[in-house]
């Protein structure tokens, strides 16, 4: 009889707690649409500096692209967005591409200068901005406005010379 009391105290402690975590607890962020994105430090690989995913880009319309060197798709939509960033870069968009790969940052290095990439490349070894920015998968990607505001949400490999998505980045840009 007392081995049960103490299960069901047990029990009964575990259900308190988790009513408290669900009750009290604040809401994973995440990257939301019409929410300011989750603010990030991430390494800079060109300058070995650490950068803040939106407060360094604030102002910038910002395409967050989060990919690993090891994923298909993240290859294929690479050279659509250098053609977008070298597109629209004077006019003040920017991205900022997240490799994920849990190895050291010089493979991220090669697989830019082997695709001819000229936007930021930043690394993220942990892989926990995927938990920042709840993502689903690789390549994802969040379109923020000049104030770091998520407009756009798009997961797997894109075109970004696609009309649509070019239409997009020229009415955040207002030019």
């Amino acid at each position: 009889m007392r081995q049960w009391l103490m299960v069901l105290l047990v029990l009964a402690g575990i259900g308190l707690g988790a009513w408290g975590l669900t009750r009290f607890a604040p809401a994973p962020e995440g990257a939301v649409l019409g929410r300011r994105a989750p603010d990030y430090r991430l390494l800079n690989i060109a300058t070995g500096d650490s950068v803040n995913i939106r407060s360094d880009y604030d102002g910038h319309v910002t395409l967050v692209n989060i990919w690993a060197t090891w994923c298909a798709p993240c290859r294929a939509e690479m050279p659509s967005l250098e053609q977008v960033y070298q597109d629209y870069k004077n006019r003040g968009f920017r991205i900022a591409a997240v490799s994920v790969d849990a190895d050291r940052p010089d493979q991220v290095t090669a697989f830019g200068e082997e695709l001819g990439l000229t936007f930021d490349l930043l690394h993220d070894a942990s892989g926990a901005i995927q938990q920042a920015y709840r993502t689903i998968g690789v390549p994802q990607s969040y379109l923020l406005d000049r104030r770091g505001v998520v407009q756009w949400i798009e997961l797997g490999e894109e075109d970004w010379r696609r009309p649509a998505h070019r239409e997009r980045i020229e009415r955040l840009l207002g030019d």
